[in-house]
């Protein structure tokens, strides 16, 4: 069990006062997925695309990282192996706790995209559709996270991790979004032990060898401390 992939959703980021996708009033309730988490979306009305992730942009910008992200950066430090952290969350609250070589998967609100050359830069607070792009100055700029219908990122590298894991942990996820809701079984394929850690029973949870249910902020702690034999 040397090695330790971790896996984190929208849950482990609640406490940190960024809501879920299902939070009821939350910023996602005010808006169909359709019309501003995907590339026909964006080409349909890129100043509502930009306007949501402007929000979403101050919205992370205050929030701070809470226990569970602290306590995974400390079982990175601790752990006797490596600890890969693999996120579903386009925000800096596990950097901000303390953890290092981090895999966004979705990417990230604090970057931007140029849709005509493929140019990443650090994204402005605010942007708009006619933020120009620094290398190619076409005013195609975009959040740079990965929409429905687009592929994750890092995808060759988790798949590698998960082969060779010997503790796979997804926590605060909901089961519903892949490739992710499918981590579970890639890993239990390899030979790791599985083990969910959620505020409540998920679509998966039956997959995992166990599952443990509560608030981030508590389960995640308590995990770590009885990993690292504190």
């Amino acid at each position: 069990m040397d090695k330790i992939v971790i896996l984190t959703g929208a849950g482990i980021s609640a406490e940190s006062g960024l809501g879920t996708f299902r939070d009821a009033g939350g910023i996602w309730t005010q808006h169909r997925l359709e019309d501003v988490a995907t590339p026909e979306g964006f080409a349909r009305d890129p100043a509502l695309v930009h306007g949501f992730y402007n929000a979403r942009r101050a919205q992370a910008a205050r929030a701070r990282p809470n226990a569970a992200h602290r306590a995974l950066a400390r079982l990175q430090a601790g752990w006797r192996g490596e600890v890969v952290i693999v996120t579903q969350n386009v925000d800096a609250l596990h950097e901000a706790g303390g953890a290092t070589g981090v895999l966004h998967m979705h990417g990230m609100l604090s970057g931007a995209l140029c849709a005509a050359c493929d140019h990443r830069w650090p994204a402005p607070m605010e942007m708009f559709p006619g933020t120009p792009c620094p290398a190619c100055g076409a005013l195609r700029a975009r959040p740079d996270v990965v929409w429905f219908g687009e592929m994750p990122r890092h995808m060759d590298a988790i798949m590698d991790h998960l082969d060779s894991a010997g503790l796979f942990v997804a926590i605060g996820t909901s089961g519903q979004v892949w490739p992710a809701a499918g981590f579970v079984r890639d890993a239990a394929a390899g030979g790791a032990r599985t083990l969910e850690l959620n505020l409540a029973h998920s679509e998966i949870s039956d997959a995992f060898d166990e599952t443990r249910e509560g608030p981030a902020s508590r389960l995640v702690p308590a995990w770590v401390d009885e990993m690292l034999g504190s």
